[in-house]
């Protein structure tokens, strides 16, 4: 069995964009080429912040109609819901993917200044879902959001179920799957070969360098580009 990940080979990880991780695991893991990310339109309000990579915390929620529990009830699965997020992974930080069951995603919305800085103390570094965000100038600053919209008001918003499957963004996400995410979208890193995408999207990084060096310099033609590619065929 594989060592588990540390802080340093996520850091790895957060080093690169969510495309260039993807690249690498056409090489890494070739049967993933075809999966594994998210493939819906999204909205993310931040696209400047940085990646974010962490182990999935997983939940659905409604709101477009009471849950059909007191007040108690709904405080008391909040807390359920909180303290499964909060639960502790060392040093290594955790992503929410949230799936809104609503006939219309979007219609309340979970996220807003008080839930991402709640998230955020609990050691999320940020949320994947379809459903919508809100309070946007105020959300935690740092804090990552890929979402269905944005949106204005929480209706009857709470939690249905956590720490099952959800799909989101056309992504099937499960519990502690490894999530990278930024502006581009979401993909799960299979953990065994984590490791090997650094290395690997640093190859890609130089074959695609020679060819694009290549265009923009004068001389370019067809017939150059057909000698590069024949010659990083197989690699």
């Amino acid at each position: 069995m594989a060592e588990p990940l540390t802080p340093a080979d996520l850091d790895a990880l957060r080093a690169l964009d969510t495309p260039t991780v993807c690249n690498a695991l056409e090489v890494v893991a070739p049967d993933r080429r075809g999966g594994g990310y998210s493939v819906e339109p999204f909205f993310c309000p931040r696209p400047e912040l940085p990646p974010i990579v962490g182990y999935a915390r997983t939940a659905t929620i409604r709101a477009m109609h009471p849950s059909g529990r007191d007040s108690a009830g709904d405080t008391a699965a909040r807390v359920v819901y909180y303290h499964y997020v909060g639960e502790s992974t060392g040093d290594l930080p955790t992503v929410v993917v949230l799936e809104d069951l609503d006939a219309v995603p979007g219609y309340g919305a979970w996220w807003g200044e008080v839930n991402t800085n709640i998230h955020q103390g609990l050691g999320v570094a940020g949320v994947v879902t379809n459903g919508s965000i809100r309070d946007l100038d105020d959300c935690a600053a740092g804090f990552q959001m890929l979402a269905g919209m944005a949106g204005p008001s929480h209706a009857w918003v709470h939690v249905v179920e956590h720490g099952g499957p959800v799909t989101v963004h056309g992504m099937t996400v499960r519990h502690d799957d490894l999530i990278h995410a930024d502006r581009h979208g979401a993909v799960i890193v299979p953990a065994e070969v984590a490791r090997q995408i650094p290395t690997a999207a640093a190859d890609i990084a130089t074959a695609e360098r020679r060819i694009i060096d290549a265009a923009q310099a004068p001389g370019f033609d067809a017939d150059v580009l057909a000698e590069l590619l024949e010659g990083s065929a197989g690699h």
